[in-house]
């Protein structure tokens, strides 16, 4: 017998709009994405422009009155919010609604828990979601307290959402340990596997900016590569050569959104350590979103929170190609499609030109036989070669990080 499969959840998008929303029909339609990406059939949508937030249902009674019409006529199984709900005001909704309530901070965990491959990330994921559910334990709303599947049951599951308040803070308390542990180990071998001499680029951008193709366009890998938010959840660091032996190495780490819960960016601190401390910042922006510049926007504002603006950036307009009528608001930058392979050179030449900036130039007149000293400096050091005299002796430019200096002792007498 075949398997037949799951029943697609039908579900009611809702957000309130205060005077202050930005950007809200954006945000709105990111909402859309996110509901379709945890794998939702998005059966309807409803706004409401409020002053304020009703403090029992965030919404007025009358626009209640609606999503009950709603939910009946379109056969709703989950209402998501586009805002964040308090505990009250999530079990009111469940109460006088009778059907799941999720807002859209559950429905981001609920993704990355989806999405989250590696132990240390299914731990972070756990984690933040247990962050989240604390608060809401006592007095949760029925279809919180009842076993169910679908968009905003995966993770910690069922058996933790009985569990009292104590327990749940000593589970958190050991999931920290262990990240610190993996943290620490992961430390450790970063160090051994890179050196401290090795240049290090880290990649930032919105979630689907094309973090993933920069990566695979540059060092010719595997990485997992969808039109989806959140493809990419795990750090992953990769080796490349910009110029002859130079070496150099590229992290890319999940990407930023708009709202993104406070939980995941204290339970991914470890990940995104991997581009705190990086020599280079590449901002990955896809060019074709009408809503490029919030996300651009939203993404420098994180990188503040993170103390990461004083590390060097390069901005990378992706998605160049599906760009109508773009003006670039930030500096330095590039534009290009990292789908198409001729981006590689233009984009490695770029990161030359960028890296030379922070490097010290030195000129060295090499005779002909300490040429072969100059393979090993390749590694740390770009060099340009100028040409040679009837005696073989040979000028060589050479620019290199100034902690790396001590490596061009043995070419001066």
């Amino acid at each position: 017998m075949l398997a037949t499969a799951p029943k697609q959840e039908r579900v009611l998008l809702f957000g309130v709009e205060l005077p202050e929303s930005r950007h809200f029909a954006a945000s709105m339609n990111e909402l859309a994405r996110l509901a379709q990406t945890a794998g939702a059939h998005v059966a309807a949508r409803s706004s409401q422009k409020r002053s304020q937030y009703d403090s029992r249902f965030l919404l007025g009674s009358g626009k209640l009155a609606d999503l009950q019409s709603i939910i009946k006529a379109k056969h709703i199984d989950t209402l998501i919010v586009n805002n964040r709900l308090s505990p009250r005001q999530h079990n009111n909704l469940e109460s006088a609604l009778n059907l799941k309530v999720l807002d859209r901070m559950q429905l981001i965990l609920d993704i990355f828990a989806l999405h989250a491959r590696s132990y240390e990330g299914k731990l972070q994921v756990q984690l933040a979601q247990l962050d989240y559910l604390l608060p809401r334990l006592t007095g949760k709303g029925a279809f919180l307290s009842r076993q169910a599947g679908g968009i905003g049951s995966r993770g910690p599951g069922e058996s933790q959402l009985e569990l009292n308040r104590r327990l749940i803070r000593s589970q958190m308390t050991t999931i920290k340990r262990e990240l610190r542990k993996i943290s620490q180990n992961r430390q450790l071998l970063r160090e051994e596997r890179l050196g401290a001499d090795t240049f290090k680029i880290g990649l930032v951008g919105y979630t689907n900016a094309g973090k993933s193709t920069i990566m695979n366009l540059l060092t010719r890998g595997d990485e997992y590569v969808a039109d989806s938010l959140f493809a990419t959840l795990d750090s992953s660091t990769k080796q490349l050569y910009l110029q002859g032996q130079f070496q150099a190495t590229l992290t890319d780490t999940v990407g930023f959104i708009q709202d993104l819960p406070t939980e995941l960016i204290a339970a991914f601190k470890s990940t995104l350590e991997e581009s705190r401390h990086v020599n280079m910042l590449l901002h990955v922006i896809d060019a074709s979103d009408p809503q490029h510049e919030r996300q651009e926007s939203l993404v420098l504002k994180l990188l503040e929170e993170l103390d990461m603006m004083s590390i060097p950036r390069l901005t990378v307009y992706n998605k160049i190609d599906l760009a109508e009528h773009f003006s670039p608001t930030l500096f330095p930058y590039i534009q290009l499609s990292a789908r198409e392979q001729k981006s590689k050179k233009k984009l490695q030449q770029q990161l030359i030109a960028e890296i030379k900036k922070q490097f010290t130039v030195f000129d060295l007149n090499l005779s002909a036989d300490r040429h072969g000293k100059l393979y090993e400096l390749g590694k740390y050091a770009l060099l340009n070669y100028g040409s040679a005299d009837s005696s073989g002796s040979q000028t060589v430019r050479a620019y290199i990080a100034p902690e790396n200096k001590w490596r061009l002792e043995d070419f001066y007498d």
